[in-house]
């Protein structure tokens, strides 16, 4: 064995996932992509996929079947009508059996309906802008360029990667543990979750997300005894239904603040009788002023880091509810959304591995964001399963509102870094 030869087998497995060669193949093929990634995203952008326009989500992830079924992916529709939403794209590469099994998820859906006026595709200067073209349409065509600069350096045929996109991250089907059951599934298949949402930036700096916070919604509902306001405070009619709903926020305001942890009031109403419509976003009520408030009722969320956080919480909420006021009720209930993409030893690794990466293409290294700047996502499902990074997508602002963008010029950047990041994975041998 020559002397070269020694010297390359002596060094691990990862040092040997891309040569100069191949990485420059993906430059080449990055580059030469770039007006077919461009106008990928405007095809993606321009199909409303509002989670609730069922044909228009199927239609998107139709556009991406068409892209990853030239890459020898296995490409499925799993459909979730038992949930009540469009379904899910599911593609598998199948490898030679030997690296890290990797699954990218993002998803196809929007929180822009058919009837939003925010519509269509537009170019101002670098942006590309239109509804859903950073959450999460460009985070797809970001997986699909690195996978196709993948296949044009030759590392994508040995590589064992699972493509997960739901249909519903903006509306979760229900239940939600129903919703996402093949996703679980897919994670417990695989050795590493990579997220492919908006990268993380601040002040020109691009961050690595290793956690991020779960999104669970609660309603509290608040009664008291009816009758004349004259009588408030008595022994026959206590404090009433709205008393009692303030005794509670403002406990919670006083007594739960803690890192990492955020609990908001969106929608109330108290009177006579008052309630919240269906969806839980519209509260009516009424009554008098001199009539004590028979019912109280508000929604709001909350978001925690662990489920430990969550889980002690969730039990000081219940501890703060139960300490009625004078002939007042008072229930709480939670409804489960997210899980939180709690902060790990694994999920830091990959953070690590991602910086090699960029010191290898002369790219800055990407400190750690701040979870509490960072909203809930898919990630949260499995994270607790297999190490995860999350916010792979491009750089890009104003999501889930009118005049969405994206920076173009980090599409190429994003994908050349995840065409290395993704071969250099995919050659680490599997640990079970």
């Amino acid at each position: 064995m020559s002397k070269l030869a020694l010297a390359l087998a002596a060094l691990p497995l990862p040092a040997l996932a891309q040569t100069p060669p191949q990485v420059e193949a993906m430059r080449r093929a990055v580059a030469a992509d770039a007006h077919r990634n461009e106008e990928l995203l405007e095809r993606l952008v321009t199909q409303n996929s509002g989670t609730l326009n069922l044909p228009g989500v199927k239609a998107a992830g139709e556009i991406v079947r068409a892209e990853l079924e030239p890459l020898d992916f296995a490409v499925q529709w799993v459909e979730q009508a038992k949930v009540g939403r469009a379904g899910h794209v599911v593609a598998r590469h199948k490898g030679d059996g030997r690296g890290k099994r990797l699954l990218l998820i993002g998803h196809l859906d929007t929180v822009f309906e058919p009837s939003s006026s925010f519509t269509g595709f537009r170019r101002e200067g670098g942006r590309a802008i239109g509804p859903g073209v950073g959450d999460d349409k460009g985070g797809v065509v970001i997986i699909v360029a690195a996978l196709r600069a993948m296949q044009a350096a030759g590392t994508l045929k040995n590589a064992d990667i699972t493509v997960y996109l739901t249909g519903d991250e903006e509306r979760t089907g229900e239940p939600p543990e129903k919703a996402r059951e093949g996703l679980v599934a897919a994670a417990r298949a695989s050795d590493i979750a990579l997220e492919y949402e908006n990268l993380a930036t601040d002040n020109g700096v691009e961050y690595g997300t290793v956690a991020r916070r779960s999104s669970t919604s609660w309603e509290l509902k608040t009664s008291g005894v009816t009758g004349h306001s004259s009588g408030i405070f008595g022994e026959s009619l206590g404090y009433g239904a709205i008393y009692e709903m303030a005794r509670i926020l403002d406990g919670f305001r006083r007594e739960l603040p803690e890192k990492n942890l955020t609990y908001n009031v969106g929608v109330m109403a108290g009177g006579t009788p008052a309630a919240l419509d269906a969806a839980g976003v519209a509260a009516s009520g009424s009554g008098k002023t001199n009539i004590v408030a028979e019912t109280a009722i508000a929604r709001g969320d909350l978001r925690t880091l662990t489920p430990e956080q969550d889980a002690r919480v969730r039990a000081k909420m219940a501890a703060i509810v139960a300490q009625h006021l004078p002939k007042t009720g008072a229930t709480l209930t939670f409804f489960d959304g997210m899980p939180p993409m709690a902060p790990s030893e694994g999920n830091r690794a990959l953070l690590a591995t991602l910086n090699a990466v960029n010191r290898n293409l002369k790219l800055p290294e990407m400190p750690e964001y701040d979870p509490a700047k960072r909203g809930a996502a898919d990630s949260g499902w499995v994270a607790a399963i297999v190490p995860t990074l999350a916010g792979l997508g491009p750089v890009g602002g104003k999501a889930h509102a009118e005049g969405e963008w994206v920076d173009l010029s980090s599409l190429p950047r994003q994908a050349i870094r995840n065409a290395v990041f993704l071969t250099r994975l995919s050659k680490e041998p599997r640990s079970r």
